[in-house]
Order: C-alpha cells, then structure tokens, then sequence
C-alpha cells in the first residue's frame, strides 16, 4: 500500500495532536512542552508556519486520539518553524520536528518539512536556523552555520542555516533562539 502525505498549516483542532505525535517521536515531554512554550509565545509563535503531514488512509495508530480531523486527517508528523533573531536580524528556527514512530522513514517528515519551508518562503522569510542531525538536514539545503558567519552555543555540524533566497546573502552574527527553548 502507498502512502500519500497532505501538509497543511496546523488548524484548532490540531494541537492535541501534534503533542501526541512530539511525545510518541521523542518519548519524552521536552518537545511538547517546547511547542505549548512556543505557542504561549506571541514574538516567536508563528501559526501559519507550524505545519503537519496526515495520511489519507488511517493507519497504525487511528483511533487512539491523533486523528484531528476524522479518520481521513490522521496527524503523523509535525514541523515548527517560530521566530528568533540573528543579532537584530529576524530569522526561523526549525524545530521540533517530529514523526510518529510508524511512520518514520516513510517521508512524512521530509514532506513537512518541505512544506514548512515552502510557506515561510512564500511568506517572505529568509533565513532559517536549526540545530538538529548532520546527516538529515543537508537535504534539505542546510548546512552547518559557521559556514555562514552565524554562530550560537551549539556551533558545530548540528547548528545549520539554510537561505530561503539563495540570491539573498544570509545575515552574520549570533544566533538568539526564543527564550522558550530555554525551560
């Protein structure tokens, strides 16, 4: 059986969701919690760019509370992209970015992901940071952010930045995450 992912904008009916599908990717309550921080956050949480993937045929995990919108909406994965800075300059931070155990390596993620990044450019967004896997990210275009002149405390191959315009250099200086990512 093939599966077929739609991404959209995370709706009202989603959140309960999306932390189900946190939890269940990360087995802990860090990055729920992180995206409940987030949201109560009005300089960094940006709801037309928290994006989820549903399948179109209820699988594994239907009716055990993930379905947000019925049994054809089963959210399986979620992407976040909210506001930080780097120095003055306001910047995303990709992250969390979660799938739910069944489903991943399936493209669920990669296509939220796409998705996500595909809205905030539309949306006039430039520069996108994350810290995440070395090995994942490039795929995306994301590559590690001292390569660009951006630095944090987490330098080295898992802080990248991606450019959004690749016509449009990407700002230099520090990376300032929201100060929910701090709890």
């Amino acid at each position: 059986m093939s599966i077929t992912w739609t991404t959209r904008a995370e709706t009202g009916a989603d959140p309960a969701a999306i932390d189900a599908v946190n939890f269940h990717a990360f087995g802990r309550r860090y990055e729920p919690d992180l995206v409940i921080r987030l949201r109560a956050d009005a300089t960094a949480w940006l709801p037309a760019l928290s994006y989820v993937a549903t399948q179109d045929t209820p699988g594994a995990f239907s009716g055990v509370g993930l379905a947000a919108g019925g049994p054809d909406d089963e959210v399986v994965a979620h992407a976040l992209l909210s506001r930080c800075h780097i120095d003055d300059t306001p910047a995303l931070v990709l992250g969390p970015v979660a799938v739910l155990p069944a489903y991943q390596r399936a493209g669920a993620g990669s296509a939220t992901i796409r998705a996500a990044l595909g809205a905030a450019r539309s949306a006039g967004e430039h520069a996108v940071v994350l810290l995440g896997h070395p090995e994942y990210y490039p795929r995306f275009g994301f590559r590690e952010s001292t390569a660009f002149g951006i630095h944090g405390e987490h330098d080295g191959p898992a802080q990248m930045a991606l450019a959004l315009n690749p016509d449009r250099p990407l700002p230099r200086g520090t990376i300032h995450y929201p100060s929910a990512w701090d709890a």
